[in-house]
């Protein structure tokens, strides 16, 4: 059968934890550069549908080709090895411990960040001609969602940072349960369908997720968005990378690893 028992793909969750801990810096740095990248891309096309239809919901819809992309590819989101690698930990699996789950944490963090800016970079350059004139339509769009979700925030102040930061829980439960999704079915097709429901659902509610934001906001800044880089790293992403570690691991990783890893006692029915 392609579905797997969710005894099945939840073991297959913590195995995916503990390679990802004793991965070597190398892998562990391309392959995140290149989920940066990728997922950078896609929230481009994403919100050019947008743009191009009038209709946010299309790109919604369209968005997830992305993380199917890099999922498929082998490539790792921070929000992905949030959820996996504190499970290898908790399972206690061998050669796996606090350093290495923190030492793999920043390597990604650091690898989704360039290949996240890199396509910032260049998609600057595409929307403004090599910076020689103001940004197109798509790239004005790109700007003003800066300036929203850093001093759109800001202006309510601690109010404003407990909603960036549920929102940030918001989107990696359903982030993480895309990746989940991807265990779950042996075929092609059924990863991408997995994949598919969560990551439309978080883009089309238009949750914080801190990848897609190392992309939007250096682009912004690149394009004269009216925000600083210390409102983008204050008001966006440190609560945001904080909101996406507890709403994966809370909602998706340890509720998944506590029922059907460490089962609780069946009782015997007469």
């Amino acid at each position: 059968m392609a579905y797997l028992l969710p005894s099945e793909f939840v073991t297959k969750m913590v195995d995916a934890g503990e390679s990802k801990v004793l991965m070597s810096t190398r892998d562990t740095v391309i392959r995140a550069y290149m989920a940066g990248a990728i997922l950078a891309l896609a929230a481009v096309f994403a919100i050019t549908a947008s743009v191009q239809t009038g209709y946010p919901i299309i790109g919604a819809i369209l968005f997830p080709v992305g993380f199917c992309m890099l999922y498929l590819l082998g490539f790792d989101l921070l929000t992905g090895v949030f959820v996996l690698t504190p499970l290898a930990l908790i399972d206690k699996r061998p050669g796996v411990n606090i350093q290495g789950v923190l030492r793999n944490w920043g390597l990604v963090f650091v690898g989704n960040f360039l290949g996240a800016f890199t396509v910032a970079v260049l998609m600057a350059v595409v929307f403004t001609f090599g910076f020689s004139v103001e940004p197109d339509k798509v790239g004005t769009v790109i700007a003003g969602i800066g300036e929203k979700r850093t001093l759109g925030y800001s202006q309510y102040g601690a109010a404003g940072m407990l909603t960036v930061f549920v929102r940030g829980m918001l989107c990696n439960w359903m982030v993480s349960t895309g990746v989940v999704g991807a265990m779950i079915s042996t075929s092609v097709t059924g990863k991408v369908v997995a994949m598919w429901m969560p990551i439309m659902l978080f883009f089309g509610m238009t949750f914080e997720h801190s990848i897609v934001n190392m992309f939007l906001f250096p682009s912004a800044l690149l394009m004269g968005g009216d925000f600083s880089i210390m409102d983008y790293i204050i008001w966006n992403e440190l609560p945001v990378v904080l909101g996406n570690l507890v709403g994966g691991l809370a909602f998706t990783g340890l509720t998944l690893y506590a029922t059907h890893v460490r089962t609780a006692a069946k009782r015997n029915v007469r």
